[in-house]
């Protein structure tokens, strides 16, 4: 008789995806995180940027404008609640950028 076997499992180390994120969401050096895997107003940032480097036209001002309003949700999250002085400091960094940014636009 033929023995069955099973077919190789995969290493247990895989993550999931949902794995990953919370890992990522608790940042990096655990002990006072100065990065983050991105939230989702950074990640509609990033998209935003995206489209505005690869589009011309008005699907550029759209990229340009989901970037800024990305960027701002982000830092005022960060400022208002950020993990530690240095996040709360980068997000103020980042909204005095876009405020001087758009002050610059008038």
């Amino acid at each position: 008789m033929h023995q069955r076997r099973d077919p190789p499992r995969r290493c247990s180390r895989a993550a999931s995806i949902a794995e990953l994120w919370r890992l990522g969401r608790s940042g990096w050096p655990r002990r006072f995180p100065i990065a983050q895997f991105p939230n989702p107003p950074l990640l509609l940032a990033f998209a935003g940027w995206g489209l505005a480097a690869v589009a011309g036209g008005s699907a550029h001002d759209v990229g340009r404008a989901v970037f800024i309003v990305g960027l701002g949700v982000w830092a005022w999250e960060e400022v208002i609640d950020g993990v530690n002085w240095f996040r709360r400091l980068l997000g103020v960094g980042a909204f005095a950028w876009i405020v001087a940014g758009l002050a610059g636009a008038l």
